[in-house]
């Protein structure tokens, strides 16, 4: 089992920037594949980052160049930089650990992202 905590969302002016964690309750990143995903209002639940256990990063095209996510193995931290934050970044972002050699997929309870002036 892993329990992920997510924290740091927040109201933010357009153009701000903001700093999402994620706490894992164990070392994982070994063998889960991490994601931040967000969901708005009426809309599907959409991937916005991933790192992969080999340090790999994926991004949507909404964000690329914007948003960054790190982690800190040592912390069991998962980030994600916010950077020049736009109204239709708007949402609740999610923390997601996906196992690469279990069925283990664990999400966070969310965190609200509202950005508007």
């Amino acid at each position: 089992q892993v329990q992920l905590v997510e924290s740091g969302g927040g109201l933010v002016q357009p153009g701000g920037s903001l700093r999402l964690s994620c706490a894992t309750s164990r070392s994982i990143f070994s063998i889960y594949d991490m994601g931040w995903y967000r969901q708005a209002p009426g809309k599907q639940r959409e991937l916005v980052a991933g790192l992969s256990t080999g340090g790999s990063t994926n991004y949507a095209d909404s964000v690329k160049g914007r948003f960054t996510i790190s982690r800190d193995n040592a912390k069991n931290m998962v980030y994600l930089q916010m950077n020049n934050l736009k109204p239709e970044d708007t949402a609740v972002y999610y923390c997601n650990a996906i196992s690469r050699i279990t069925s283990g997929n664990y999400w966070g309870q969310g965190t609200q992202v509202t950005v508007s002036s």
